[in-house]
């Protein structure tokens, strides 16, 4: 992954815990990156190690903590590093999300390397979705969660996520039933 996620990682640590749990973190996971660089790929195994450290040295839930930096994500990293491309994915939640494979389509020009995951909306209506999200990457699902309660705030628009499938159950990868008032 790009450093960018491992520095929303520390953000999110730093600004609610402090700069000591993110040092004890770090130090737990077996990472002695001092500056993440937004740039740099990074092994997606430093940012595992991170959120598992941080479940340990936090005590708080793996499924929670990718819940909350999925929400900080979206409110801050990508408000902050793409808000023209946000902007652009569409004026509300249920636009943003059917363009959303657009979405990693513009950010793949900016990091070349970037391997996102890929979403399809399907069943759209007015007043929701499911969203299908496929990737290599295990275990972040949760994220995802936190990413559409991050969406449902940016744009103003209280929503809910039912995972309805699910990849590490067998399907063929997970979808989320996504719920607004219209």
């Amino acid at each position: 992954m790009y450093g960018l996620v491992n520095k929303a990682v520390e953000e999110l640590v730093v600004s609610n815990f402090g700069e000591e749990k993110w040092e004890l973190i770090k130090t737990k996971a077996g990472v002695d990156v001092d500056v993440f660089i937004s740039n740099d790929g990074y092994p997606d195994e430093i940012t595992y190690k991170l959120v598992g450290a941080a479940v340990e040295v936090l005590g708080i839930p793996a499924e929670q903590i990718l819940i909350a930096f999925g929400e900080h994500w979206v409110l801050q990293t990508a408000a902050k590093s793409y808000g023209p491309m946000m902007k652009a994915g569409g004026d509300t939640l249920r636009d943003f999300l059917v363009n959303l494979p657009n979405f990693h389509s513009r950010v793949a020009m900016i990091y070349p390397h970037l391997q996102p995951p890929r979403f399809e909306c399907t069943d759209v209506t007015e007043d929701g979705l499911h969203l299908h999200y496929h990737t290599h990457r295990p275990g972040l699902t949760a994220f995802v969660t936190g990413l559409l309660q991050g969406l449902g705030k940016y744009y103003h628009t209280p929503c809910t996520s039912e995972v309805i499938a699910r990849k590490e159950e067998g399907a063929a990868h997970d979808v989320f039933a996504v719920r607004w008032n219209s």
